[in-house]
């Protein structure tokens, strides 16, 4: 930094200033500093600013099941989030979701010295999991309710799973089948409750659902078992994936969608307005997610835990899998 000021002709403190971005410099002299940093090569020691600052400027973000477009692009949200404000972001990714594997990454984040947590596991072992440790930094959790203890940032599932049924029974569907994620997902698990629910509400009956496991293979063999059973005529799936598995299988059974089955599926991935038909599906706002869970965490991180919640309302997305039931 001695090198940068003398270079710039300017004191050891106005280079620290433009370094943390400090509204208090002249444009004129943060261009001469930051020509001066560019020509040295400079680069700011993170590990001695950590010794006088005690923070890290790192975050550790735990996830699972990021091989799915929600989880993937909810830690895409929250690391892009981080970085707009200076931080870091340490990644644990879980392969299994056990209690030695969440001590184990939560150890991790602790040895680095992170400064907060971000937790993207909503799945019942991880929430007895974090009901049972107290960590030494904050920690948000995404996909939780309220009241858990914790702070927490989530989509209310059950909002969007009736938004997707709602628009069903308003175009005259009254037999609407649910292939739903795996239940001991909580966001597998409030879909399906809402799916239940609204149908309850409409005077419908919830008489067919099939479990899957995310997969648009489960997706297939679910709508294979539907086209067979003829006993819908439409279909909630609780992930695009699924939605796309049960047009393949609703296709090659001769079924056409929409005009024998209707079909929404829940995540609105980009790909959703390419399928064969376009496919009505339920947008969580993702990169909103990010950004709340980061707001929520800076917030802890200055004020103390909270155990406050912020949740999102999805939107239905309508495209042309869905049409009023056929004769």
């Amino acid at each position: 930094m001695e090198d940068v000021a003398s270079l710039a002709g300017v004191s050891h403190q106005t280079v620290s200033r433009v370094l943390n971005a400090h509204p208090n410099v002249t444009a004129r002299t943060r261009a001469r500093v930051e020509h001066a940093i560019a020509e040295l090569g400079y680069r700011p020691n993170t590990a001695a600013r950590s010794l006088v600052t005690r923070q890290s400027q790192a975050i550790g973000v735990l996830a699972a099941g990021t091989a799915q477009y929600g989880p993937a692009n909810t830690l895409l949200g929250v690391q892009q989030a981080a970085r707009n404000e200076g931080y870091a972001v340490s990644m644990a990714s879980l392969s299994a979701v056990t209690p030695a594997g969440i001590n184990d990454a939560l150890e991790h984040f602790l040895l680095q010295s992170v400064d907060g947590i971000v937790v993207i596991v909503p799945h019942e072992a991880m929430l007895k999991s974090l009901r049972a440790v107290r960590m030494g930094v904050p920690l948000v959790a995404v996909g939780f309710g309220a009241g858990e203890g914790l702070t927490v940032v989530a989509v209310n599932q059950r909002a969007g799973a009736a938004l997707a049924v709602e628009h069903l029974v308003n175009l005259g569907h009254s037999a609407i089948a649910h292939i739903s994620g795996p239940q001991d997902w909580i966001d597998a698990a409030a879909r399906a409750d809402g799916w239940r629910r609204t149908l309850h509400q409409a005077g419908l009956p919830a008489a067919v659902l099939i479990q899957g496991d995310w997969s648009a293979e489960s997706g297939y063999r679910a709508g294979q078992e539907l086209a067979a059973a003829g006993n819908a005529t439409a279909v909630f799936a609780a992930n695009d994936q699924m939605a796309l598995g049960a047009l393949r299988a609703f296709g090659e059974a001769g079924l056409r969608v929409p005009e024998d089955v209707s079909v929404v599926g829940f995540d609105d991935q980009p790909e959703a307005a390419y399928f064969v038909p376009p496919l009505t599906s339920v947008n969580q706002g993702f990169k909103e997610l990010g950004a709340r869970c980061i707001r929520m965490l800076l917030s802890d991180m200055a004020q103390g835990r909270s155990e406050a919640a912020s949740v999102l309302t999805p939107k239905l997305v309508v495209r042309a899998s869905t049409a009023a039931p056929g004769r």
